[in-house]
């Protein structure tokens, strides 16, 4: 297993908490540009701080969020390479270089699966959408869209499930425990979304269970990939092809959602159904086993 193997000269845990210190820093760094760009005061005093991003325009906020995990990408080398003298690949994958099938096979299977299920409701539900296609301000967001959401997806999962599961694996001696802190930490960084807002704290559980699939693949599949492509395929959707006035992602997709936001029955289908069969695909197709000792096991 890539992230702890045993030929690793793993420091402790407080290593662990400086790296992400550093990791957190290089991300401050990268939201500096974005400061220019904010308006000096709320336009009333009862206004949501997180309106001022609303007035910076949709494509240049869109690209200086993304911006900000750009930013961590030497981070993640200074860390891994200088901090824990280890090589990248002890967080990437447990084979001799990145798999690009892997990556290309899950980004095509969950991009297939999102974008069949955005047309059903887009056709049962018409009139809760609004075609918002505009071809030059598209076009734009596509580019920013493609060139640096590869970027932010991969950090994130090269963050939490390859940097931190490798750090709570070793320190708790348990690779379930660090499948489980670790999606547990990765819903909670996005408790500032505004999907909690409209759609209520109980959308917290969705993302911890995304964590889970993603953590489930990384362990299972010894290596990064398939979490990789998987989170790029629903982020580009998220940005390309449907947003709402109440997600992260508020940009110049073709559709928004106009509907009063609500969990409905897709969103609860996932979790229980949808993300079942989409690890049963991967398990047959690289023949996963030894589910008990991938994910239960013991680390050292």
């Amino acid at each position: 297993m890539f992230l702890f193997d045993k030929s690793y000269r793993l420091k402790n845990f407080g290593y662990y908490i400086l790296g992400s210190f550093i990791l957190i820093f290089f991300s401050f760094i990268g939201q500096l540009p974005m400061i220019p760009f904010l308006p000096t005061e709320l336009p009333s005093p009862d206004a949501n701080p997180m309106d001022l991003f609303k007035s910076i325009p949709s494509n240049l906020r869109f690209f200086l969020i993304l911006l900000s995990f750009v930013a961590v990408v030497p981070g993640i080398w200074l860390v891994v390479k200088k901090l824990h003298d280890l090589p990248i690949m002890s967080i990437l994958s447990g084979r001799k270089k990145i798999d690009l099938e892997r990556v290309m096979f899950s980004f095509m299977l969950w991009g297939s699966i999102v974008s069949a299920f955005v047309f059903l409701e887009y056709s049962l539900n018409p009139e809760s959408y609004e075609i918002n296609f505009k071809l030059k301000e598209f076009l734009i967001l596509a580019v920013i869209a493609i060139l640096f959401i590869p970027i932010q997806t991969s950090v994130e999962e090269i963050v939490f499930r390859g940097y931190l599961m490798q750090g709570f694996g070793h320190w708790l001696n348990s690779r379930f425990m660090a499948l489980f802190l670790t999606s547990v930490v990765f819903g909670s960084m996005h408790l500032a979304n505004p999907e909690l807002t409209a759609l209520g704290y109980e959308f917290i559980f969705l993302y911890i269970t995304v964590g889970f699939v993603l953590g489930i693949m990384t362990l299972m599949d010894d290596g990064l990939e398939l979490a990789i492509g998987f989170h790029a395929a629903n982020n580009l959707i998220a940005s390309l092809l449907l947003t709402a006035d109440w997600t992260v992602f508020q940009t110049e997709s073709i559709l928004i959602d106009i509907s009063e936001p609500s969990l409905g029955i897709t969103d609860w289908l996932a979790p229980f159904i949808i993300y079942p069969i989409l690890l049963a695909i991967f398990a047959r197709k690289y023949s996963w086993t030894n589910w008990k000792e991938k994910l239960f096991s013991k680390v050292r």
